[in-house]
């Protein structure tokens, strides 16, 4: 199998059964004007890894391999949306209410949606999530084991928060993960440094880290 340089070692790509997840690439995490923007959150810390995950994308997709896009978001009428997380902190904001980008997190306004250079084409999974983890009332397990998927290559935003946790669950149910490096970014530099080394203590406890490019190379 094709070897990719990686941390803490290097890491076996069994292309054939292998996903590209890209996490919460939404214009309420990513744009000015978008929920991430109210909070006060720094939202050219995040700008970075679009094109690089803009450049991964298509190598999957020209070789044929799955590329499924998560996106954190609740139902209108807040069914899915546990009163503690609505109620987090002290925001102006709150999930549900109406922001610039229409009612924040909730799934249809134009907020939850996709940014522009990483939307998914139409034959490609989207993960309607209502939590950090992709895994979690969401159909992508099912879908992974019907496909008979065993590596998965995750990036998106944020490193600390949805990208993490879906990283330690995927790893739990017995997934091979590798994680990009320069395809996940953090509004706060240093929760990622400190997330990408923790993900690789102890050997590779959670998984794997590496670059694009020797990655990319792997996929021409």
């Amino acid at each position: 199998m094709p070897i990719v340089k990686a941390k803490p070692f290097d890491f076996e790509l069994n292309i054939n059964h292998t996903a590209l997840i890209c996490i919460d690439m939404q214009r309420d995490f990513i744009m000015a004007g978008g929920f991430a923007d109210t909070l006060g959150n720094k939202i050219a810390n995040v700008q970075s890894c679009i094109p690089v995950i803009a450049k991964l994308q298509e190598a999957f997709r020209r070789n044929t391999l799955p590329v499924i896009h998560t996106k954190e978001c609740h139902k209108p009428d807040l069914s899915d949306l546990p009163v503690a997380k609505r109620n987090r902190g002290n925001p102006s904001l709150r999930i549900g209410d109406r922001g610039n980008l229409g009612r924040i997190l909730i799934d249809g306004e134009a907020g939850s949606d996709f940014i522009h250079e990483n939307y998914p084409r139409e034959d490609e999974l989207v993960i309607s999530k209502p939590g950090k983890d992709s895994f979690y009332r969401t159909e992508l397990l099912d879908y992974l084991y019907t496909r008979n998927i065993g590596s998965l290559v995750f990036t998106g935003v944020t490193t600390e928060v949805c990208v993490q946790t879906t990283m330690r669950n995927a790893n739990d149910r017995g997934f091979d993960c590798l994680l990009v490096e320069d395809g996940t970014d953090s509004y706060f530099p240093e929760f990622k440094e400190m997330t990408l080394r923790s993900l690789t203590s102890q050997g590779g406890i959670v998984g794997y880290t590496c670059k694009s490019e020797d990655l990319l190379e792997m996929l021409k």
